[in-house]
């Protein structure tokens, strides 16, 4: 059933990385049990987020309600929940009720700007934490604005895979010690930990503090996308001099052309050269070149295409549940191996039969009617 099989956790629902941390969490064999609300959205088998967990809706404004929720944190080892600060608190469920209710349990909290500090209280979006970070500022083209990373440096990297790192963390501090305690995962703190390497190198003289200027940052020659001729784009990442040396020989073009490729002032002049002969054939056909070697080059594929390419079908980095296509459980574990178990519930679906397995009696689960009637 996966690594985490046996750890319970409790996901108050929320959007964005609190629903990818537990669906990580539930990935790896946790019983990841959503509270949702019985107004809210009404759920689809095709949200991948919320995949392999049951849910089930309680109106926390009901005194019944956040008794259910103390009552299914003192069985828990997590809770998960992404409100602004003091929401939690509000309801009668934050982190001195819920420690109290059980002593182990690790209290994860996911906010875009942490529990405390003059921003704290306010509305924000990953493009707004990772700006503040100066992640955002170092993604773009040279001479042109920044461009937000999708929402992947923030909310996912920055905010839920961190907050997955602390709660397991704060697990095995709880089953050494008996002792349990708050995570506060916020997603500006993650931005600006996922920024060490390169704060490190403009600390070492290594980085220049602009778009486009640097090794890593589609300036370098061998370092960026490249356009095709039928519209498409390639991957070149060659840093190595060998795996340069071969690229170029693939390429049929001759070293001495690019000697002084790891001088910046000749980057302007190398990339231009690259960009006229990639762009002289198709994607598919420097794929075909390139294919099997050191070189470093790959397509660019779109989200259709790439369940479709034969590294990713070999691996079975794509899966699919319920008839939706997603990625697959990572990372992978040689003798507790993660699974999709289950698409997405609907809101509530689960509620009678996963309150009574948590440990609710029946007439507990009737007093939380008519949310207790879901599945």
């Amino acid at each position: 059933m996966g690594p985490l099989s046996g750890v319970r956790v409790i996901e108050m629902a929320g959007i964005g990385p609190g629903p990818f941390c537990a669906m990580w969490l539930a990935d790896m064999g946790a019983d990841v049990l959503r509270v949702d609300r019985p107004d809210g959205p009404p759920g689809s088998r095709g949200d991948v987020v919320l995949r392999n967990r049951r849910s089930v809706a309680l109106d926390l404004k009901r005194p019944e309600a956040k008794r259910a929720v103390l009552r299914l944190c003192a069985r828990a080892d997590a809770l998960i929940e992404g409100f602004r600060p003091g929401v939690m608190e509000r309801l009668g469920l934050g982190p001195d009720e819920a420690l109290r209710a059980n002593p182990r349990l690790v209290y994860g909290r996911m906010t875009g700007w942490g529990q405390d500090g003059p921003l704290a209280p306010t509305a924000g979006h990953d493009i707004n934490y990772i700006g503040l970070t100066g992640a955002l500022h170092a993604i773009g083209p040279a001479g042109g604005p920044p461009v937000p990373p999708l929402n992947l440096v923030g909310d996912y990297g920055g905010g839920a895979m961190l907050l997955a790192l602390g709660l397991l963390a704060g697990i095995l501090s709880a089953r050494a010690s008996g002792q349990g305690q708050v995570v506060d995962a916020a997603m500006v703190d993650g931005a600006a930990l996922l920024m060490a390497p390169f704060y490190s190198r403009l600390a070492r003289g290594q980085w220049r503090d602009e778009r486009g200027a640097n090794l890593l940052d589609g300036a370098a020659p061998f370092y960026g996308t490249y356009a095709c001729s039928c519209g498409g784009w390639l991957a070149v990442g060659p840093i190595e001099p060998q795996f340069f040396a071969e690229m170029l020989r693939r390429m049929e073009l001759p070293e001495g052309d690019f000697a002084g490729r790891d001088e910046p002032s000749r980057w302007p002049a190398l990339r231009a050269r690259l960009a006229g002969v990639f762009a002289s054939r198709s994607r598919d056909a420097w794929a075909a070149i390139f294919e099997g070697s050191d070189a470093c080059v790959t397509p660019v594929l779109t989200m259709a295409e790439a369940p479709l390419h034969p590294h990713n079908a070999a691996r079975g980095a794509f899966a699919e549940a319920a008839g939706v296509l997603q990625p697959a459980p990572a990372p992978r574990f040689s003798a507790t191996p993660a699974s999709l178990r289950s698409p997405a519930p609907l809101r509530g679906e689960h509620t009678a039969e996963a309150l009574a397995e948590w440990g609710l009696t029946p007439e507990e689960i009737s007093a939380l009617a008519p949310g207790a009637r879901g599945g």
